[in-house]
């Protein structure tokens, strides 16, 4: 027979007084991310609908003309194609390279330290710094990168038709031609971000089981390939599933490189006008609060998304 239980008096009053006290310490953190994070995504979805400048003491709503506006203006279209050329490239680059690299380092032991360390330096250096640094040395004529290919002509990688064609006429503009531009940027965002990937799949390595690889040589997995594919990746699942979601995150999140190279323009003929720059020109320089803020929401939307895709793909278990 079942016995009844039963609460004292005592027994409940210290269970609210834990409940109130846990309350009355989580409210600061609480207060903190409401006023930090969800009162400014709630302003900037508000001004989205207006019209709004800094400095004017009213306002007109206009509904969704500012988002139409994104989705109809050439401008707004070259936006959204090189920030998903960006993203779409350095992603996949970053990752793959930082897998590698990770793989490499640790099948090296000790002096796998030292290529660590290499490798993991761009992420250490200041993103502006490096873009200075990046900026001359592809200046068309004093530029290491020029320079360096310069002396490929008159040799046999002149065969190359891109060495053959600067050999013959000149070599390109890095900076200032369209063509090249959006590339530029890929590049420096891949070496600037696998780096990170890096130290993270180090991270996932550890937890990898030599056991596994033991089990896996016994079933008949000799070699390396073998190994990768059926211990080693499957492992890393969680690893790759967060290091891809961050990896998204930055690549939406470029600016720097893009502001120090062009400043006034994003880029020749807006080759490398991305979301962030298109988010400082309109809502700093030209004082465009609600093109602006629906900039940003559009950019969060993005974010928000691939949060989602992280979630469900967690959810799915994708732990070996």
């Amino acid at each position: 027979m079942a016995v009844a239980e039963t609460h004292t008096p005592e027994i409940v009053s210290a269970e609210t007084a834990q409940r109130r006290t846990a309350w009355w310490l989580t409210a600061p953190a609480l207060a903190l991310m409401i006023l930090i994070l969800l009162v400014p995504v709630v302003i900037a979805g508000i001004l989205s609908f207006t019209d709004y400048s800094l400095g004017n003491d009213t306002f007109d709503w206009v509904g969704t003309k500012n988002y139409d506006r994104l989705f109809s203006r050439s401008t707004y279209e070259k936006m959204f194609i090189a920030t998903f050329t960006y993203v779409i490239t350095v992603v996949p680059l970053s990752v793959g390279l930082g897998l590698g690299a990770a793989l490499l380092i640790n099948s090296l032991g000790r002096i796998g330290d030292l290529y660590k360390t290499i490798y993991f330096l761009p992420v250490m250096a200041t993103l502006l710094a490096m873009a200075i640094a990046w900026e001359f040395m592809l200046h068309p004529s004093i530029g290491m990168v020029n320079r360096t290919l310069e002396m490929s002509c008159g040799t046999f990688l002149e065969i190359i038709p891109f060495l053959k064609n600067g050999c013959a006429d000149r070599f390109p503009l890095w900076l200032g031609d369209r063509d090249y531009a959006i590339w530029v940027i890929c590049f420096i965002g891949v070496w600037q971000g696998f780096g990170f990937n890096m130290v993270l799949y180090l991270a996932g390595l550890t937890g990898v089981h030599r056991e596994l690889y033991h089990a896996a040589e016994m079933d008949g997995a000799k070699s390396g390939w073998e190994r990768f594919r059926l211990v080693t990746w499957p492992a890393l699942g969680p690893t790759t599933v967060f290091v891809v979601t961050i990896s998204c995150i930055r690549a939406f999140q470029v600016f720097d490189t893009i502001e120090a190279f062009w400043p006034q323009g994003g880029g020749p003929n807006k080759s490398t006008y991305v979301m962030m720059f298109a988010i400082f020109e309109k809502g700093v320089q030209q004082n465009l609060i609600g093109i602006g803020s629906a900039i940003t929401v559009l950019f969060l939307v993005f974010v928000m998304f691939l949060t989602l895709i992280q979630r469900w793909l967690v959810e799915r278990k994708v732990h070996y």
